[in-house]
């Protein structure tokens, strides 16, 4: 990256709750979930282009170039912005795949907001989590940047205040298809929805995780272990675990002990994300 002119993080979020209310007639589910940041992720690089084209420096194993969703949103912004730069892009990649952390989406939001920045477009945070939400029904949430209750495919945020815990995340080494998932016949599809405030003193579970938990052994596995410590939970569709603590060291002390097949990571749950935080910084060095 040492060529990258602008460098930001892309951070992990976790869903604290996944409710399934219905399936629409499109196909895709009616939600509500909890979103909070993570003061953990990947992170990328970027420099101007003259030339207009795209580079993603960084291969992806199992990715093909042009797949890439960090390419495919670069130029999907190139396209509608009708920008004649491009870019030369950089990726430390350091959450996991098909991890339910949002890796995927977090790195396409931070390639909109770091181009929108670089080639100087101006456009709305509205417009560019318009923009996401054509790649990912996850990117809006990253793009906007705050903790949110989301409704609808997850397009509809509305911003809470939550308390700032600190997580250990277990990382089973499987990779999760949410379309498998979600067309399974076994999904709860029916529960009520629920308010925010109810949401907000305790409520909410996650109706992906049994079925999970059937198909993949290995997070159920990782589920029991973390719940001999602390209640712990799926966050989307999964593979990642979480469990919920009061303090850095009491989840340093747990995290020490997983077993050298269950990788995971401590990190502070974040109602305002670190790639805001790092453009407002940026934002405030211009204007000084």
């Amino acid at each position: 990256m040492q060529h990258a002119q602008l460098i930001l993080p892309a951070p992990a979020k976790l869903n604290l709750m996944l409710h399934i209310l219905g399936r629409r007639a499109d196909g895709y589910h009616e939600l509500q979930t909890l979103f909070q940041f993570l003061d953990h992720g990947d992170e990328l690089g970027f420099a101007v282009r003259e030339d207009g084209a795209i580079r993603l420096h960084t291969e992806i194993p199992g990715v093909p170039h042009d797949s890439n969703l960090i390419v495919r949103t670069a130029r999907r912004l190139q396209q509608q912005s009708g920008c004649r730069l491009g870019a030369d892009i950089w990726l430390d990649k350091r959450l996991p795949m098909g991890g339910g952390i949002g890796g995927g989406s977090s790195d396409a939001a931070t390639t909109l907001l770091a181009l929108d920045h670089l080639w100087r477009l101006g456009w709305s945070e509205d417009r560019l989590a318009a923009l996401g939400l054509a790649l990912g029904a996850d990117v809006p949430v990253f793009v906007r940047g705050r903790a949110a209750f989301a409704e609808g495919v997850g397009e509809r945020l509305q911003p809470v205040e939550l308390e700032e815990s600190w997580f250990l995340v277990v990382a089973p080494q499987v990779t999760v298809s949410t379309a498998e998932i979600f067309s399974d016949p076994e999904l709860t599809r029916n529960t009520p929805a629920i308010t925010v405030r109810s949401l907000l003193a305790g409520d909410g579970r996650n109706d992906c995780q049994a079925v999970v938990e059937r198909r993949y052994p290995e997070v159920r596995n990782a589920l029991n272990w973390l719940n001999k410590f602390v209640p712990a939970r799926m966050t989307g569709t999964g593979a990642c675990v979480f469990g919920s603590f009061p303090n850095r060291d009491d989840a340093d002390k747990v995290a020490r002990q997983l077993p050298v097949t269950m990788p995971g990571f401590v990190a502070q749950g974040r109602n305002r994300s670190m790639l805001h935080r790092k453009l407002e910084t940026l934002a405030q060095g211009v204007n000084a």
